[in-house]
C-alpha cells in the first residue's frame, strides 16, 4: 500500500491495518513520536472528479473518531492522538500523494 509505505519513509511506525470496530474501519493506526495517529486513507486514479481527500465527510470523520475511542478504550491509551488523511492519486507506477495532518 503506497499510503503505508509512504507513512514509514516519514518515520511512522504502523500499528494497526484495517482495524475494526462494529462496522466502522480505520485503515491505519501510526506511531510518531509522543503521538498515536489515526489515518484515512483516500486513493484514486485521477482528480477528475474531485480530489481523494475531498471524499472524507463530516459523517465518516466522525465515525473514525468514534472508532479511535474504542480503540483507545480497548488498548487502555490515554496520550496524543492526531487524524490525518492520506490521498493517493494516479496508478502503482506513477502516482502523488498528499498528506493532511490533523485533518479534522
Amino acid at each position: 500500500m503506497k499510503a503505508e509505505e509512504y507513512l514509514l519513509e516519514k518515520g511512522y511506525e504502523i500499528v494497526e491495518r484495517n482495524w475494526r470496530w462494529q462496522k466502522f474501519e480505520i485503515d491505519l493506526i501510526a506511531r510518531i513520536r509522543n503521538l498515536l495517529v489515526f489515518v484515512e486513507v483516500k486513493a484514486r486514479k485521477n482528480s477528475d472528479y474531485g480530489h481523494p481527500e475531498s471524499f472524507v465527510s463530516k459523517a465518516k470523520a466522525k465515525r473514525i473518531k468514534m472508532a479511535s475511542e474504542s480503540y483507545q478504550y480497548e488498548k487502555k491509551y490515554s496520550g496524543f492522538i492526531r487524524f490525518d488523511i492520506v490521498s493517493v492519486t494516479g496508478t502503482p507506477s506513477r502516482f502523488d500523494i498528499f498528506h493532511i495532518e490533523d485533518a479534522f
